[in-house]
C-alpha cells in the first residue's frame, strides 16, 4: 500500500510538480525501480549474513516511513519545490524552472531512501515469514505453502488500495496528502511488525559468512583443478563431531552433478599430516555439504534463467496494455470512468478472489491426489505458470486484432487517445489481464517456495533475490526487445517498425503479442528440459550420517556453521 503507488503515479509526480520532461521522468523512475530491486541482494547479504532477517525488516520499515515521510514534507511546502508551472503549456514551458539543488538533493534523498527501505522488506520478509514453519514438518510444510498464498494476497490488497484510494487522493487532495497516507500505511506496517516480537522464531547469525562459504568452494575446486577425484565419494572431506550428533545439524549427501566442484573436497596428504596441527585452510578444502550448497545455488540458475521471459512479458502488460486502455471506452457506469493509471487494479482483483479459492480448495484436492503438501511441485507450479503467460500473450494478440478492427470499421484509425475513445470497453483488455493473474500466483509464488526451500538456511533471504533479480532483468529486456523488434521490422512497415509511433491503431502491437507468446513457448520447452534435470535438495541429520564417509579432520571454523542455533 505505501510504495506500490509510486510505480504507478512518480512519473507524473517527477514531469508536473518537479519539472522533469517526459523523458527525464521516466528516466529517473526507471532508476529508483533498479536500484531497489539491486538493493535488494545488498540487504539480503546484511541479513543472512551479519544483522539477521528480523533486524533487516525492521530497519527496513523505518527507513522507507522515513523516506516517506520526506517526500510528504517536501510536497506540502512551496519553498522546497520549484514554482508552480504547466510544462504541457506550449506558451509557459520555457520558463519553467526544474528542482535543482539542495531541493533536488532533498527529493533524491528521500526516493532512494524508499527504495533502500522497500528493498529490504522484499528481500528478508518472504524469508522470515518462512522461518516460522519447519520445513521437515509435514503440517508445517503445507503452513509454509500457505504462508506464501496469503503472503501475495496481502500485497494484493495493498496494491488495490494504492492503485484507487492513494491516487484518488493525489489527484483530488495533493501530492502532499498522498505521500502522507503512504507513510500512514508505513507506521502502522512496522508497528504490526513489532507486535509479532514475542511470538516469532528468529534465527541467530554466528559463525563464517554464508556468501563466503559459497565462494571458498570455488576457489578450492579451480586450485585442485589438478587434482585426481577419489572413485569413493566416501573419501571426500566432511566433519563430524560426538557433541555435535546431539544437535539437530544438517548435512547434505554427496551428488554426482557438477563434479567439477567436488575436487573442492578433495583431502590431500599433507592436510591429513597437519590435522593436529593447525586448522585446515577452507579456501583450499571445503565439506561436501558446502560444496553440495554451491551445487544447489549453481543448479537454481537455469530455473532463475527461465523465468525472465514471463516479466517480459509482465512489462508489455503494464505499459502497452496500459496505453491500449486509454484508447478505448473507460466507463464504467454512465458517469464514473476507470482512471487509466488505475487499470492494474484489474489483475490485483483477480488475484485477490483466485487466492483464497486456490489455497482453501484446489490445493486441499491436489494433495488428496498427489500426496505433496503444496498440491503440485515448486517446478510444477512454475511451469503451469509459464504455460498461462503464453496463453496470456496470445489472448492479447487477439483481443489487440479485435480492438484494431472495431477502430477501422468506425473509421477512427486516427483517433486521439483518451479524447475520442473507441466503441469498445477498456474490460476486454481484463480477459488477458486475468489469465496473467492466474500465471502470476502460480509462478512467482511457486519460486518463492523454491528459493526458499532449495537454499541453504543461512542464505534463505538471498534467495528471494532471485525472483526480485529476475523481475529486473525482465523489465530491463522489455526495453531492449523493443527496440530489438522495431529496428528489424523497420524495413517491412512504412512506420519505420510494428511499435513505432503513439498511434496504436496503425502499428502491429498485435503481431508483437504473438512474438511474445512463440517466445513463452519456446522458453516452457527449454523449462521443461531444467525442470526435469534438476534434483530437489535432501537433507540428512547428523545422526543419519554414514560413518565411512566421515573424517577425522576437524576444522572448527567450518565446524561453527554447523552449530547455529535457532
Amino acid at each position: 500500500m505505501a510504495s506500490f503507488v509510486l510505480g504507478v503515479t512518480l512519473v507524473t509526480y517527477f514531469n508536473g510538480v518537479m519539472h522533469y520532461d517526459v523523458a527525464d521522468a521516466a528516466t529517473q523512475v526507471t532508476n529508483y525501480s533498479g536500484a531497489s530491486y539491486i538493493l535488494t541482494v545488498l540487504v539480503a547479504i546484511l541479513a543472512d549474513t551479519y544483522i539477521g532477517r528480523f533486524t533487516a525488516v525492521l530497519v527496513s520499515c523505518w527507513i522507507e516511513f522515513l523516506g516517506l515521510g520526506l517526500l510528504a514534507f517536501q510536497a506540502h511546502y512551496p519553498k522546497y519545490k520549484p514554482p508552480l508551472c504547466n510544462i504541457l503549456d506550449p506558451t509557459t514551458s520555457s520558463t519553467c524552472e526544474k528542482v535543482d539543488g539542495k531541493n533536488a538533493a532533498f527529493l533524491f534523498v528521500a526516493l532512494y531512501l524508499v527504495a533502500l527501505g522497500s528493498a529490504g522488506v522484499k528481500s528478508a520478509l518472504p524469508s522470515h515469514g518462512a522461518d516460522q514453519f519447519d520445513e521437515k514438518d509435514n503440517k508445517e510444510a503445507i503452513q509454509m505453502s500457505s504462508f506464501f498464498n496469503w503472503l501475495l494476497l496481502a500485497v494484493c490488497l495493498g496494491g488495490s488500495i494504492s492503485t484507487t484510494f492513494i491516487v484518488w487522493i493525489q489527484e483530488h487532495k495533493g501530492w502532499d496528502w498522498g505521500f502522507f497516507v503512504s507513510t500512514l500505511a508505513m507506521l502502522f506496517g512496522a508497528i504490526i511488525f513489532c507486535v509479532g516480537l514475542p511470538w516469532y522464531r528468529i534465527f541467530v547469525i554466528k559463525g563464517s559468512s554464508a556468501i563466503t562459504e559459497i565462494f571458498q568452494v570455488y576457489v578450492a575446486a579451480i586450485r585442485n583443478r589438478n587434482l585426481q577425484l577419489p572413485e569413493d565419494s566416501a573419501d571426500l572431506y566432511e566433519i563430524d563431531d560426538d557433541k555435535e550428533a546431539a544437535i539437530p545439524t544438517e548435512f547434505l549427501p554427496h551428488t554426482d552433478t557438477y563434479k567439477f566442484l567436488d575436487k573442492a573436497a578433495i583431502i590431500q596428504t599433507s592436510q591429513q599430516q597437519q590435522q593436529y596441527e593447525k586448522p585446515i585452510d577452507p579456501w583450499r578444502l571445503c565439506r561436501v555439504t558446502q560444496v553440495e550448497n554451491a551445487k544447489i545455488l549453481l543448479s537454481m540458475i537455469p530455473v532463475f534463467c527461465c523465468t525472465i521471459i514471463m516479466t517480459l512479458c509482465l512489462a508489455q502488460l503494464q505499459t502497452f496494455s496500459i496505453q491500449q486502455g486509454y484508447t478505448m471506452d473507460t466507463r464504467i457506469t454512465h458517469s464514473f470512468h476507470i482512471p487509466p493509471a488505475s487499470l492494474p487494479i484489474i489483475p490485483i482483483v483477480f488475484l485477490i478472489i483466485i487466492i483464497p479459492i486456490y489455497d482453501q480448495i484446489i490445493v486441499p484436492i491436489l494433495r488428496k491426489f498427489t500426496g505433496i503438501p503444496t498440491g503440485i511441485t515448486y517446478l510444477q507450479r512454475v511451469g503451469v505458470g509459464l504455460v498461462l503467460s503464453a496463453l496470456s500473450m496470445t489472448t492479447a494478440s487477439i483481443l489487440e486484432v479485435k480492438r484494431k478492427q472495431v477502430a477501422r470499421e468506425n473509421n477512427m484509425l486516427d483517433a486521439i487517445p483518451g479524447l475520442q475513445p473507441l466503441p469498445i470497453s477498456v474490460f476486454w483488455l481484463s480477459i488477458q489481464f486475468f489469465i496473467f493473474g492466474i500465471a502470476d500466483m502460480f509462478t512467482y509464488v511457486g519460486l518463492l517456495e523454491f528459493f526458499y526451500s532449495q537454499a541453504p538456511k543461512e542464505l534463505k533471504s538471498v534467495s528471494s533475490c532471485f525472483l526480485w533479480t529476475s523481475m529486473s532483468i525482465g523489465y530491463f529486456l522489455s526495453s531492449i526487445v523493443v527496440k530489438v523488434v522495431n529496428r528489424a521490422t523497420k524495413k517491412v512497415t512504412n512506420s519505420g517498425g510494428w511499435l513505432v509511433g503513439n498511434n496504436f491503431n496503425r502499428n502491429h502491437l498485435n503481431l508483437f503479442y504473438l512474438m511474445l507468446a512463440l517466445l513463452c513457448c519456446l522458453n516452457f520447452c527449454v523449462y521443461l528440459v531444467v525442470a526435469s534435470k534438476y534434483k530437489y535438495r535432501v537433507q540428512k541429520s547428523a545422526s543419519d550420517q554414514d560413518d565411512s564417509r566421515v573424517h577425522a579432520l576437524k576444522d572448527q571454523s567450518s565446524l561453527s556453521t554447523f552449530s547455529r542455533q535457532r
